[in-house]
């Protein structure tokens, strides 16, 4: 959670002074793990201001950056080179570069770093190609080509055109295989159309008629787009209608000629979210997310940074954009931990966005129907403003909720499901209405093992356990991506066909409730099941047209979705993120059942929940049951508050990782001998991550706990700076780290 400290701090900011003409020296910025600026020489002729971007030699190449401003210029005139040239490209507006300042000295990260995240598509700041080429696969194929696993791969995926660099990427190979099929004659080239950006917004077109409580929650939202920085918490019930209301307030923005990004925590949810967009604006906005081609990056990049992107919808790094006229931002579904970045630059993009808010001096709404514990404490500390959507829209009622005891009504041997779970997805699918299952576990068991001598199947490079995906027919680490068939026999003992899985997965699931309703249609919906958001968009528009009958999904179900017909949500493993040393844990499994119950009932036909538990007696069960959010957060509350945990006290994560487990032993070890003291201060570890290994790195952790008004970045940063350099070691900071594994 940003403090008041840290949120005044992103004001403090001071933009550079401005023009520099022939002669004088600039500071340039590049996008490379270094912590500072390079000084060089503006040449003659030219002149340039603080944001532009610059070609600079460095070294024997030459690199882009950016103008940050007036040199230092404790470098000899004589070693002061020369800029080579501005670019033809909009300059980073300030608003932008305070945010990157800010990030880095946050996140105690190197400034350059940061910039690489702002600067993340190099081709946007060159001029645009003639036109983009693209290559499909031949009808046949020559007689003396040799088809390699790679080829084969390329060829599957040349189906349709692609650029040269996505077919790589949707084929796993290297450029170099493009390259070759190209030449043999097996990939034709085609000219691919250039990118066509949807049409403007129409801000004026009339929304949906809001309630009341809708109604007043959006005009405050809209009056304050003229009023400088606020944060405002959207809350409201799963279903009470919080787009349809933050809709009003990018209207508004959008005839002040203001651009507006809304961030959503996962690109599955944005099928629908499109949807309902083009049907209340007349169009699609903008997307922003690792699925988009190379050329549909350059493009909206690039119409970022001219201010014709009106309205940008994206994942985190869509925070980094260079929006010259950026006038709103929404964090939808604040409360996600997929909002936290956990490599490279280490942040969370709903704690940044309320830095990018206040630099720009523009109001972030953060949307939720779970808000984190964190918002709830900057809402009772003044700090934002609380809007509240206590009722579902429409006058749909909230789903009935009531837990299975796994202890008095178990499942059948083999089987997953209860027998009252079974009867209740029975009666829904006979009503002619529709059922999801939810289970947050991919693939089909977390845990193959071999029945003759207990030998688990564990990742090579992970202490983790593969993960079998009989549908694709491997096994799977979720951490690295490492993957291999069933071994035929036990690497331990040599026993043939002797491997089980253990546990259940989705796909598991699947099975079994083939067989108990072999009539029903039915759908899996995981994030290894989908291929983008074109796939998710067509399973939810199968849903929606009664295609399906029983939906069984991970947490990519959960939030987002309306499905009118949906009336029973079953909870295959509530008790599944309980387990654990997360801080956390409780607080996820309230938010995540929440939203995964709110699927259910949305409409005219009434739903309910049945969540199966072996812990009914849980604070989480009586809360999920009871409806009472604001009791258990208050218990929550407390016994953080009482342990000095956050959001009222403070965590630092330092992650020492190598190849060599003795070096990042001894390392460790000399970290905590020298570690800080102080009232208040307490370092725990050194520890084995729970991780241990992690693609190949041995990893020990050590984290700080201090109190919030301590200047932890001051401390950590002294703290390492009496180390020597850990020869193969390298120390990560995670300031308020999310993830404990």
């Amino acid at each position: 959670m940003l403090s008041s400290e840290a949120n005044s701090q992103a004001n403090d900011i001071k933009p550079s002074p401005g023009l520099y003409e022939a002669g004088a020296r600039i500071a340039v910025l590049l996008p490379l793990p270094l912590g500072s600026a390079y000084d060089y020489r503006v040449p003659p002729g030219l002149s340039l201001a603080d944001g532009d971007f610059v070609r600079v030699p460095l070294g024997n190449r030459r690199a882009v950056g950016v103008v940050w401003g007036a040199g230092a210029g404790d470098v000899d005139p004589a070693k002061c080179r020369e800029v080579i040239e501005r670019l033809n490209v909009p300059p980073l507006p300030e608003p932008s570069r305070k945010m990157v300042d800010w990030v880095a000295a946050y996140t105690m990260s190197a400034s350059g770093a940061v910039l690489k995240m702002a600067m993340s598509v190099p081709a946007a700041l060159e001029p645009p190609p003639k036109g983009p080429v693209g290559y499909v696969a031949a009808a046949q194929l020559p007689a003396d080509l040799k088809l390699t696993d790679a080829r084969k791969r390329v060829l599957d995926a040349a189906w349709a055109p692609h650029q040269a660099a996505d077919l790589a990427r949707l084929a796993g190979s290297s450029p170099a295989v493009i390259k070759g099929l190209a030449e043999a004659g097996a990939l034709l080239p085609v000219p691919l159309p250039r990118f066509k950006p949807p049409a403007d917004p129409q801000h004026a077109m009339p929304g949906p008629t809001l309630s009341g409580e809708q109604a007043e929650a959006a005009r405050a939202m809209c009056e304050s787009i003229k009023a400088g920085f606020s944060v405002m918490l959207l809350e409201g019930v799963t279903g009470s209608g919080k787009t349809e209301v933050y809709f009003e307030a990018v209207a508004e923005a959008l005839a002040q000629g203001k651009q507006v990004l809304v961030l959503l925590p996962e690109i599955a949810l944005s099928a629908q979210w499109l949807s309902r967009f083009e049907r209340r604006f007349g169009t699609r906005p903008l997307e922003w997310h690792s699925d988009l081609s190379d050329t549909a990056r350059r493009e909206t990049w690039r119409l970022a940074a001219e201010g014709r992107a009106r309205v940008v919808v994206g994942a985190r790094s869509a925070l980094f954009l260079p929006y010259p006229e950026l006038g709103l931002i929404v964090v939808d579904e604040e409360h996600d931990a997929s909002f936290k970045q956990e490599e490279g630059v280490i942040y969370h993009a709903r704690d940044m966005a309320v830095v990018r808010a206040r630099v720009g001096a523009i109001p972030v709404v953060l949307a939720s129907a779970t808000p984190s514990l964190e918002t709830q404490a900057n809402v009772q500390a003044g700090r934002y403003r609380k809007l509240h959507l206590p009722n579902r829209h429409g006058g749909a009622e909230l789903p009935e909720m009531a837990l299975i005891d796994l202890r008095r009504h178990p499942p059948a041997r083999r089987s997953w499901l209860s027998p009252l779970l079974l009867q209740a997805v029975s009666e829904t699918i006979a009503a002619g209405e529709q059922a999801l299952l939810f289970l947050n576990r991919r693939g089909y068991a977390p845990l193959t093992l071999c029945n003759a001598c207990g030998y688990r199947l564990q990742c090579p490079h992970c202490t983790a356990w593969l993960v079998e995906h009989r549908g694709i027919g491997r096994l799977q680490c979720h951490h690295c991506g490492y993957h291999s068939s069933l071994p035929d026999k036990c690497p331990s003992c040599d026993a043939e066909d002797s491997f089980r899985a253990c546990g259940p997965g989705v796909e598991r699931l699947a099975e079994e409730v083939e067989s108990k309703f072999p009539d029903a249609r039915i759908a899996v919906m995981a994030s290894d099941t989908l291929s983008g958001p074109k796939a998710a968009a067509e399973m939810v528009e199968r849903m929606a047209n009664r295609e399906i009958d029983l939906l069984i999904g991970t947490q990519v179900v959960a939030k987002g979705h309306h499905f009118p017909l949906l009336t029973l949500v079953g909870v295959v493993d509530a008790d599944l993120g309980l387990a654990g040393g997360d801080l956390r844990a409780a607080e996820r499994t309230f938010q995540l059942l929440s939203q995964v119950a709110g699927r259910a009932g949305r409409a005219e036909h009434p739903g309910r929940v049945l969540l199966q538990t072996y812990q009914p007696d849980h604070p989480v069960m009586g809360a999920l049951i009871s409806g009472d959010a604001a009791q258990f957060y208050a218990e929550e509350a407390r016994a953080r508050q009482e342990s000095g945990m956050p959001p009222y006290g403070k965590l630092v994560a330092l992650i020492l990782s190598g190849e060599d487990a003795a070096q990042v032993d001894k390392a460790a070890a000399l970290l905590a001998r020298s570690a800080p003291h102080g009232e208040g201060v307490l370092v725990l570890g050194p520890a084995p991550a729970p991780m241990a290994i992690l693609r190949g790195r041995h990893r020990r952790r050590l984290l700080i706990r201090v109190p919030r008004p301590i200047a932890v970045q001051a401390m950590i940063k002294d703290w390492l700076s009496m180390q020597p350099p850990f020869k193969g070691v390298r120390v990560q900071i995670d300031i308020d780290p999310y993830s404990f594994i």
